[in-house]
């Protein structure tokens, strides 16, 4: 049996119809923690709409397999000199080959490019494969109080029924 090789590129807009789905399919994995079981049959956080938009900023790319089908993805939106990662989804087949590692590098290569000072996200604190995986990228974590822009997207996840608490605000400094 053969390895498949993914690669990373910018995401075109006929890429924006599958990454629902991809971000559906990683969201299974959630099935392994009781509190956070609800996230596999609840709808993705980022519409079809919502990835135009990246897409049409050059702020999404998705890793792709040799048929050039796109399995994992990275959202991101421009805040002041930070670029803020909306989401990083790899769907399950394809899961720890590396992808999120290739799409954040990705990212975290733009915003140098781009003269950014920082590259920020929210995610949960104690789920292996967020805040921890992050860490060992360089990420580190900051208190939202003192981070406006993440504070109110940590109160807006608390809104839509991710548990009080169990979110973090993380900055990698470029």
């Amino acid at each position: 049996m053969g390895v498949t090789v993914f690669t990373v590129r910018l995401a075109r807009q006929d890429d924006a119809p599958k990454l629902p789905a991809i971000e559906r399919s990683a969201a299974q994995v959630f099935r392994r923690i009781p509190a956070l079981a609800f996230l596999a049959e609840d709808e993705p956080s980022l519409s079809e709409a919502d990835h135009r938009a990246c897409i049409e900023q050059e702020l999404c790319w998705v890793a792709v397999d040799s048929a050039d089908t796109p399995c994992g993805f990275l959202s991101a939106e421009l805040n002041g000199r930070d670029l803020h990662i909306v989401e990083v989804s790899v769907e399950a087949r394809a899961q720890g080959a590396g992808l999120g590692r290739s799409l954040l590098r990705q990212a975290c290569d733009y915003a140098r490019a781009h003269g950014m000072a920082r590259v920020t996200l929210t995610t949960f604190r104690s789920v292996p494969w967020n805040a921890p995986f992050y860490e060992r990228l360089g990420f580190r974590e900051v208190l939202p109080e003192h981070e406006s822009h993440l504070a109110g997207k940590m109160r807006q996840e608390e809104a839509s029924g991710l548990p009080p608490g169990s979110r973090c605000a993380m900055v990698m400094v470029l």
